[in-house]
C-alpha cells in the first residue's frame, strides 16, 4: 500500500473490485506478495477486458479490445482505455457494460 493511501480507500477499492467480479471479472496477483501487482480480465460477447493495477495511485490502467478474427496492425481494436489512480480506474471499468 503507497504511505499516502488512506484506510477508507483501500476499503472503497475492496468494494469497487467485488463489483467487477459481480460483472464477471476475474483477479489474480502477478507478482509475489500482498501488495503485489493485480490483474483482472473478463471476456463477454465481443470484447476483451483488461486491469491491471500496479500500485494503489500509480501505474494503472485498463482497455476493452474487441475481439476479430481479422488481423489489424496496432491497437485498431482497442475500443476503450483508462489509466490513473486504482480508484479512478476501477470507477470507469464499472461503467463499462458487459455485451452481450
Amino acid at each position: 500500500m503507497d504511505e499516502r493511501t488512506e484506510p477508507s480507500d483501500v476499503v472503497i477499492a475492496q468494494r469497487l473490485l467485488d463489483q467487477l467480479k459481480l460483472q464477471g471479472f476475474q483477479f489474480q496477483r502477478i507478482a509475489p506478495g500482498e501488495d503485489g501487482p493485480l490483474m483482472g480480465s473478463r471476456v463477454a460477447g465481443g470484447c476483451v477486458d483488461l486491469i491491471h493495477l500496479e500500485g494503489f495511485s500509480r501505474d494503472c490502467f485498463a482497455w476493452r479490445q474487441r475481439t476479430s478474427s481479422l488481423i489489424v496492425p496496432g491497437s485498431g481494436l482497442v475500443e476503450r482505455r483508462t489509466d490513473g489512480s486504482a480508484l479512478d480506474v476501477l470507477n470507469e471499468v464499472l461503467t463499462w457494460e458487459p455485451k452481450p
